[in-house]
């Protein structure tokens, strides 16, 4: 019989990797919430139309890389309901907006997620067919202020401070505006009258984006095309006076908080709801990442609510790679190794295990990380099985159950302490 294994662009998450993906989701609702951000879950599938109208056809997420089935309510109708594995979680957030009537708060709303997508691409390091993000949205009625320049810059001032906080060294922000749902039109009018007696020199992927997307091309890596997307027509060219003072307002309050940031004129992003401000978080080679260095990015989406039937609510919100943040974080080493519980309870003898068990009990109730040996252990075992787990180990024999004095190894230290029962709580936290 074959040998089962996780699906490819799949994989099974294990301690002790875990205990840095739970420290990092730990320092991501912490910062969020000093922000005024609260948690939303969205299911993992949805209608397929929400992401063919709120993410666009046309791009490679919906034509290429989605997990679309036909789900029948009953096994001998005709009728059904094509759904959709999520590719992403904006929709899902508007949708679930839109759905719940928040914009009836007149409250602006700052959600964020924590959980997994799903797209059909081509596995490699960092990227995934089952790939994690972490993420927020900042969306409400314009009376909100929900379409403030304040907005973007506050989100990526938290962002930044997220990515400092976690540890993650020599990062950079690339900035740009792609213009409002007017400009934009003129902008992709002049790409493709640029595009046109080029077209047949880019790759295959480009021809079909110049035709189908041409915003697309901007946000290509293919390295044989990147002489001719230099040379086509920047956005900032085409911007009206509204989405000029509005960028413009976004540097200012990025240059008074002094988040340091590069205006990067080819950066679109790469679903069709973005407009105005675009952003990108990327780290230095070396970084664990190969030769795609982008941590995260997001934008502003000010008619995303409108395009999936419902009231204007302009938005801003960004994604974050979570297992390419990992793969950076050990990459640069910017965790501290693995943390050691606070002790290991070792019984001498089967008899001692009750008393070890009980002594463990008294240990974790009082905020102390305590795993507990066996008393069939040799004494040579348990030293080892102590040594990797464990800052101290704690004997329980029969002369520690009689008198209440326990013997503590201290594995640093190299040395062993007769320690009260009653002060033996204080003396592991030491």
């Amino acid at each position: 019989m074959a040998t089962l294994k996780a699906v490819r662009g799949t994989r099974d998450l294990l301690p002790p990797e875990t205990g840095l993906w739970n420290y990092v989701e730990a320092t991501a609702r912490a910062v969020f919430a000093r922000y005024g951000f609260g948690e939303i879950r969205t299911p993992i599938f949805e209608d397929t139309a929400l992401f063919a109208r709120g993410v666009g056809e046309e791009t490679d997420i919906v034509s290429k890389e989605m997990y679309t089935w036909q789900d029948r309510t009953r096994a001998d109708s005709d009728s059904a309901q094509s759904l959709t594995l999520r590719p992403e979680n904006t929709a899902g957030v508007v949708r679930a907006y839109i759905e719940h009537k928040l914009a009836d708060t007149g409250m602006l709303q700052k959600l964020f997620y924590i959980g997994p997508q799903f797209r059909r691409e081509r596995p490699q390091r960092g990227r995934y067919r089952q790939f994690w993000q972490i993420g927020a949205e900042v969306l409400g009625p314009a009376w909100s202020g929900a379409d403030s320049a304040l907005r973007d810059a506050e989100v990526l001032e938290m962002l930044s401070t997220f990515l400092n906080e976690l540890g993650v060294k020599g990062w950079k922000l690339e900035v740009n505006s792609v213009g409002s749902s007017t400009d934009r039109p003129k902008y992709i009018a002049a790409l493709r009258e640029a595009l046109a007696p080029v077209r047949d020199k880019m790759s295959a992927d480009n021809q079909r984006r110049a035709e189908t997307n041409p915003l697309r091309v901007l946000d290509s890596k293919d390295a044989g095309d990147q002489e001719i997307i230099d040379g086509l027509p920047k956005i900032a060219d085409f911007l009206d006076d509204a989405s000029k003072e509005h960028f413009g307002q976004v540097l200012a309050a990025l240059d008074a908080c002094g988040v340091a940031y590069t205006v990067n004129p080819r950066l679109v992003r790469g679903l069709d709801y973005y407009t105005r401000t675009t952003f990108e978080f990327t780290v230095p080679d070396g970084s664990g990442l190969g030769t795609q260095n982008a941590l995260l990015g997001g934008g502003r989406y000010d008619g995303l609510s409108e395009l999936l039937g419902g009231p204007k609510a302009p938005g801003i919100g960004f994604a974050i790679g979570e297992d390419r943040l990992i793969l950076t974080l050990q990459a640069q080493e910017a965790m501290a190794k693995e943390q050691k519980l606070d002790a290991f309870v070792a019984p001498m003898g089967v008899e001692r295990n009750a008393a070890a068990l009980a002594l463990a009990q008294e240990l974790r109730r009082a905020g102390l990380s305590v795993e507990v040996g066996d008393g069939s252990f040799r004494l040579k075992k348990s030293f080892e099985a102590a040594d990797k787990l464990a800052r101290r180990m704690v004997i329980v024999g029969e002369d520690e159950v009689s008198s209440g004095i326990l013997t503590v190894k201290d594995f640093s230290a190299g040395d062993q302490t007769k320690v009260p029962r009653a002060e033996l709580a204080s003396f592991l936290r030491a």
